[in-house]
């Protein structure tokens, strides 16, 4: 099969490459990710990869040189590769080569190959794939996996053995149901069964990689596409038991509670159509994490989860640090959400008082439209009625908060009095005395007592200080 590459906007580059190598005696080929997304109509990838039956050091310095001398070239001696930056692209050349593994490592032995070698080496067909450039047979397509028929037939498949792919790689599981969730494509039958053979390999993979990996699969169109691949599996509850064990559903006397697993993978799925913010969508992934340990069946009112949210928001910072994701800004963020998931819903009342709508703006501050946006990818009934209602409610929530916004200004809030003023004013050091105070006007404020307003500030803050044993 040729492929017709005339139209390609990086047909130059590959003509030049063409010329480079058979000047210097060397074969190259396009392979991998590039390959499959051109046949399959994608998006183009900004990294290409060139594959040459020779040292793909050797072609990476002369293309380089012959595009610009001045051309920065990487190296890497241990693989065998060299890539670098041209036009937005980035390059990697890699000589061809054979793979064996150690069973307690996925980095493998090298040895020079074969393109054959090379396309055998590579994790599924469809990456397989590979486009000659060499003069005698340029825009040749070399398939021989039929990775075509499996791009046809949407099936995620290994070239080899699936057991033993996976067993070499564990990674590659991941990988596998990576595509299947961002492609949407199937995994082939004897490959997922290979992979809930091969599980528990996935241990000697470092989370750091692994994390890569989820975090692709939590950025895809229907993240519960590869969430549900990761249950069946057996990988999820390696890698977050904390998620499976909300699996399940429990009944006493009659009572049932929903299943929060299946439900946590609705509100992720609803939340993705509206946001492409990773954390956001981790936020709706953790809303329900407290829910396995503070679960209890209390006699007369059935299944109880109280404090879930204030549990949950404790066990995201652990859970992050045992996945090696951020534990900065973005973990915060996380927990901030979790914590206040189900503060909205309390609000639902025309009895709600200005002060709590107040403390949900001074909490939640400026991350208040991402809550919202979370609360309403919460709504998982399928009664449309009860929907309609439920929406309607967090709008109505939305306006009352809206006017107290606008009347109070506590969003973002500042002090309306510094410790530095407060100091002056009654010529003090820091000390506790500063901090009771400031937190005496914060209370104050929120809960209506005082306007936001720096003069009714000073003077509540005068009025306190007195019962301190504190004057002007």
């Amino acid at each position: 099969m040729l492929i017709n590459l005339t139209q390609n906007k990086n047909f130059k580059l590959f003509k030049l490459i063409s010329e480079v190598a058979e000047n210097n005696n060397q074969s190259v080929f396009v392979v991998g990710g590039y390959v499959r997304d051109l046949l399959m109509k994608r998006q183009a990838p900004t990294d290409i990869d060139f594959v040459t039956e020779g040292s793909g050091i050797n072609l990476a310095k002369a293309v380089a040189k012959e595009i610009n001398p001045k051309l920065t070239v990487s190296v890497f001696k241990n693989y065998g590769t060299a890539m670098f930056k041209h036009q937005g692209l980035d390059l990697e050349f890699v000589g061809a080569r054979k793979e064996s593994y150690a069973e307690d490592s996925r980095k493998p032995s090298v040895e020079t190959g074969t393109l054959e070698d090379d396309q055998k080496r590579r994790d599924f067909t469809i990456n397989a794939l590979a486009i000659s450039l060499n003069k005698a047979n340029f825009g040749e397509l070399i398939d021989p996996f039929a990775g075509i028929s499996d791009i046809e037939n949407k099936i995620i498949r290994t070239p080899l053995e699936p057991s033993q792919t996976y067993s070499d790689d564990p990674l590659r599981m991941m990988r596998a149901i990576r595509f299947a969730s961002i492609l949407n494509f199937n995994i082939e039958k004897k490959s997922l069964k290979s992979i809930q053979t091969e599980a528990e390999r996935i241990k000697i993979v470092s989370m750091e990689r692994i994390m890569v990996e989820f975090n692709k699969i939590m950025l895809s169109e229907k993240p519960s596409v590869g969430l549900k691949l990761l249950e069946e599996t057996g990988l999820l509850a390696l890698i977050m038991p904390e998620l499976t064990a909300l699996k399940g559903i429990e009944e006493v006397e009659g009572q049932t509670h929903k299943d929060n697993f299946w439900h946590t993978l609705e509100v992720v799925d609803n939340i993705s159509k509206n946001t492409d913010n990773l954390w956001l969508r981790w936020a709706a992934l953790l809303h329900d994490i407290g829910k396995a340990p503070t679960k209890k069946f209390v006699e007369g009112t059935g299944w109880t989860f109280h404090g879930h949210e204030f549990l949950g928001s404790k066990m995201v910072k652990s859970l992050f640090h045992r996945l090696k994701l951020p534990l900065g800004m973005d973990m915060k963020y996380v927990q901030k959400l979790v914590k206040l998931s189900s503060r909205p819903i309390s609000l639902i009342d025309d009895g709600t008082s200005d002060s709590a709508l107040r403390r949900l703006l001074f909490d939640s501050g400026e991350d208040l439209e991402d809550l919202f946006t979370l609360c309403k990818a919460d709504i998982t009934t399928k009664n449309s009625s009860k929907q309609a209602r439920f929406k309607k409610n967090f709008e109505y929530v939305a306006v009352k908060i809206k006017e107290v916004e606008e009347k109070d200004q506590v969003r973002n809030f500042q002090p309306p009095i510094s410790g530095e003023e407060i100091m002056e004013l009654f010529n003090l050091k820091p000390g506790r005395e500063i901090g009771i105070l400031k937190e005496k006007v914060k209370e104050a404020i929120l809960e209506g007592e005082i306007p936001n307003d720096k003069n009714e500030a000073r003077n509540f803050v005068i009025k306190e200080a007195e019962l301190l044993g504190l004057k002007i």
